[in-house]
């Protein structure tokens, strides 16, 4: 699994990617069309990692199991794709 450093640096290079393409006024609208649609996926499982990472963290012994259980559904549900 990548760390969270790891998705936001190649998060980067994607946009960065995707300004040099669009710069040099693309003429490949499928490949730029791919790039965005890569970075927009990379965001979402970057934004599920970071999101649960601190679910866990901010619940850990804090609430009572059948309440974490419904809280985890509930969040399930927030971050499905």
């Amino acid at each position: 699994m990548k760390t969270t450093e790891q998705r936001i640096n190649n998060i980067i290079g994607q946009l960065e990617g995707i300004k040099r393409m669009l710069a040099s006024t693309p003429e490949d609208c499928f490949a730029l069309l791919t790039q965005m649609k890569a970075v927009k996926s990379a965001m979402c499982s970057l934004t599920e990692q970071i999101l649960s990472s601190e679910f866990d963290r901010c619940l850990s012994g804090r609430m009572a199991a059948d309440k974490r259980k419904k809280m985890e559904v509930i969040f399930k549900e927030v971050i499905k794709k």
